[in-house]
């Protein structure tokens, strides 16, 4: 079931064209990973999806109803960003992850049984039970980051979107972070709207691929059909070399640049 339509949606800033009427449909359940070169408009594209900017022209639908015409509360209640960017908090591990619980109470209503049910859940899930009592200013960057994706597990969305969470992180911490988003879709069904950077990540984790140049969508599908040497060469101006394993159909990409 499609869970979020984007019908021909542009975006402008001043006068550059940064998306140019994308048409775009994601389905429940599936992990999608938008890729592009630098400047080709994937976190523009993720910010108008997750409802963080309004696109001049073009709608964004979640199931059937307009997404910019929906509630703030009700979209937090169905939609969760983790921003590149989040500010240090003066805030216990656990403090700041029942944050998420804030789109479903009423002002004023405290925290019961079952929203502490919850925020355990996703402490436990993110691996953070010996942090939860530490100051969220004193930790790593990976543990930090965990941090934050357990915020939004806790709002309990539908529709998780992450603008380059592996971004600062070493190796380990980036694949903690790849291999948390990759059980949300196991055990709760979530729809998982990623950019990245690392194309054998995306390869790795990625149901679908969403390939953005210049605003337009070059191609959409399962990497192995997404990702070949075309491509490689068209939208990102590199010689690849694409190996594919026989036992689990992944993908291994060794780029360099094209010959003169």
């Amino acid at each position: 079931m499609t869970v979020l339509q984007a019908a021909s949606i542009s975006q402008s800033f001043s006068d550059k064209q940064v998306l140019n009427k994308i048409d775009l449909r994601l389905d429940e359940g599936r992990i999608y990973s938008i890729i592009g070169p630098n400047g080709s408009g994937k976190s523009t594209l993720l910010h108008a999806l997750s409802r963080q900017l309004k696109p001049d022209a073009g709608d964004v639908y979640w199931k059937e109803h307009n997404l910019y015409q929906l509630a703030p509360k009700k979209v937090a209640q169905e939609l969760a960003l983790l921003a590149q960017v989040n500010d240090l908090m003066d805030l216990t591990v656990e403090q700041l992850i029942a944050y998420g619980r804030t789109p479903h109470k009423s002002m004023f209503q405290r925290l019961d049984e079952d929203d502490q049910e919850i925020i355990d859940e996703a402490i436990h899930l993110t691996k953070l039970d010996s942090l939860r009592k530490r100051n969220v200013s004193h930790l790593s960057g990976g543990e930090r980051q965990r941090a934050w994706i357990a915020l939004c597990l806790a709002q309990q969305p539908k529709v998780f979107f992450l603008d380059e969470p592996t971004t600062y992180l070493d190796i380990s911490h980036q694949l903690d972070v790849l291999e948390i988003v990759s059980r949300l879709k196991e055990t709760r069904d979530v729809t998982v709207v990623m950019v990245l950077h690392d194309l054998n990540h995306a390869a790795t984790y990625s149901d679908e691929v969403i390939v953005v140049r210049e605003g337009h969508i070059y191609g959409q599908g399962i990497p192995k059909e997404v990702m070949n040497q075309e491509m490689f060469k068209e939208v990102f101006h590199v010689q690849s070399d694409i190996y594919e394993d026989e036992h689990d159909d992944l993908l291994r990409i060794v780029m360099k640049p094209l010959k003169k």
